[in-house]
């Protein structure tokens, strides 16, 4: 069991981080997140005497993760974002959380003013000295009215001071949603939405919310938590999977400010179980994308056993391997089965995006395809040109007639071959991609891609994958898009994507890639688009180069 929301004395908990870890270790927790508000303070203590325990033999110590609840505010509304496994020395992070805590500082001194003014004559040093290393919030306001007996309860000190809207309140000067998630993104974490039942929002708006924020980088959702009814966690669920994204949850422990939840438990009846944060970790692996030809094979379209190795070892661990080829996805799966490069976590763009799916389960994951009519009009200036065109089905090659170009694209695609008299015709559910080939023409190529482009501007991108070959696919399909549709599918940040390649086709997931890798035989106008040039060739195992320094862990 663990727990994904739990608050300290640092914020407006009542426990200290230390106490934290030892009745995290009383309530039987493998593992709890320290997401105080605004703040991280806490986390080095609880981290320090986590690992002390365990040096001295301790067992059953849990893991902390490292967290973050950010308040922002949507329409006067608060929102809180969770921020889990963040990097806290994040400068950009650190320099966020220092303008934060001045501006609350202001904000609560504004706050004493306006209680003196209603006869509690409290003032902002009264409430750091009954406060040690603590983030001040409104709970400590209630609780500094209570023990001077200006209200009976803390409730009464909300309802009649200081809860929203009641005449002493001031609004904080918040960031939205949207930029919460950024930040925490940009400190290598894992954004959550916390509780949005709470929100009160219709399903209409909540769901608008979700998808916005998703948009944004938003990577899971809290499903499990104290006050939800089945129904509220089932509206969650089904959230989650309609935007795929992570299920988080835990109790919003806060010690004796939320006397009736308890750490691990909440109001008794949750139990949020390791599986979820095993599936949060392995959205922060790395995923690499690597095209085929020039790139992972050799030059005689096979793999070293050294490479095979690497790749078995590094989708072992948890990181995902994509294969993205402009060829068609049986051609893909020919060369997968007869290498032996079949591993788990696995999956394959084929026909440069067009179609993306599970290399396990053969699931479609997206698929996208040109029309007939479209196909039509490419064919019509293919033949006017006097060039080469074929498309597929999803197993066979269709072409106009077996040439010299069908037999030099044949030998090294083995996919049954069909003539025909009429491409479009044959395809009338359409292709999820046309292949042009001039042997030895790349400026009639180039011409007839400025012909096409001009004619189906709104449905088709041309795409050379060498010199020989124009491809021609339905619009805003690239191998850039797919690796958008393979991180928000398993809601992995854009920071741990890898794209690797040699040609032209290969530009658009370069650069869509947090980190772009062109190989030594790239081309000039690939190299120029990577974050990293390897010194290496295809054909000297160039690649094992990124999957050393970035997926051996």
């Amino acid at each position: 069991m663990i727990d994904l929301h739990v608050h300290s004395c640092r914020s407006d908990g009542t426990f200290t981080p230390t106490e934290l870890v030892d009745y995290a270790i009383e309530k039987g927790l493998s593992a709890f997140a320290l997401t105080d508000h605004d703040t991280t303070d806490g986390i080095a203590e609880a981290v320090s005497y986590a690992e002390k325990l365990c040096s001295e033999g301790r067992r059953n110590v849990p893991r902390i993760i490292k967290g973050i609840e950010l308040s922002t505010d949507l329409n006067g509304k608060d929102v809180h974002i969770v921020g889990l496994m963040i990097d806290c020395d994040s400068p950009e992070f650190r320099e966020y959380l220092k303008e934060f805590v001045d501006e609350r500082k202001n904000r609560n001194i504004k706050m004493c003013k306006r209680l003196s003014e209603h006869g509690i004559p409290v003032t902002y040093e009264d409430l750091e000295g009954s406060v040690q290393d603590a983030v001040i919030t409104r709970a400590h306001f209630a609780a500094w009215m209570l023990e001077h007996g200006f209200v009976s309860t803390k409730h009464e000190a909300f309802e009649k001071y200081i809860g929203n809207g009641a005449p002493c309140y001031v609004p904080r000067e918040k960031v939205t949603p949207e930029k919460a998630v950024e930040l925490i993104l940009k400190a290598d974490g894992v954004p959550i939405l916390a509780h949005p039942i709470l929100y009160k929002l219709p399903d209409e708006e909540l769901d608008a919310l979700v998808k916005r924020l998703k948009e944004k980088g938003l990577m899971g959702i809290e499903a499990v938590y104290s006050t939800y009814s089945l129904d509220d966690e089932r509206k969650i669920r089904r959230l989650a999977k309609k935007y795929h994204l992570l299920l988080s949850g835990g109790s919003d422990f806060h010690g004796a400010n939320k006397e009736k939840i308890d750490l691990g438990t909440g109001l008794g009846h949750i139990y949020v179980d390791d599986s979820l944060l095993k599936d949060i970790e392995l959205a922060r692996k790395n995923i690499l994308f690597t095209d085929l030809d020039g790139t992972l094979f050799l030059n005689d379209s096979t793999v070293s056993e050294n490479m095979r190795e690497k790749l078995k070892a590094m989708t072992d661990k948890g990181h995902r391997l994509v294969i993205a080829s402009g060829r068609p996805l049986p051609s893909i799966k020919e060369r997968m089965d007869l290498l032996n490069l079949n591993f788990k976590n696995m999956y394959i763009v084929s026909n440069n995006g067009a179609l993306i799916v599970d290399n396990v389960t053969g699931e479609k994951i997206f698929e996208k395809k040109l029309s007939m009519n479209v196909i039509d009009e490419v064919q019509k200036i293919c033949v006017k040109k006097n060039v080469h065109v074929h498309s597929y089905t999803e197993k066979e090659i269709i072409a106009l007639k077996n040439d010299a170009e069908m037999e030099f694209y044949h030998s090294r695609i083995h996919m049954p071959l069909i003539t025909v008299t009429d491409i479009a015709r044959y395809l009338r559910d359409g292709a999820y991609k046309v292949q042009i080939i001039s042997l030895d023409n790349r400026p009639l190529l180039e011409e007839i891609k400025g012909e096409i482009l001009c004619k189906l501007p709104d449905e088709v991108e041309c795409v050379f994958s060498n010199d020989r070959y124009l491809e021609v696919l339905p619009k805003d399909v690239t191998k850039g898009s797919a690796i958008k549709v393979v991180a928000d599918l398993f809601s992995m940040p854009m920071s741990h994507t890898y794209a690797a390649g040699d040609e032209e086709n290969d530009i658009s997931m370069i650069k869509a890639a947090a980190t772009g890798v062109a190989m030594a035989n790239a081309s000039e106008k690939v190299k120029i688009a990577a974050d990293i040039v390897i010194e290496k060739t295809n054909d000297e195992d160039g690649l094992s180069e990124i999957l050393d320094r970035f997926f051996s862990e």
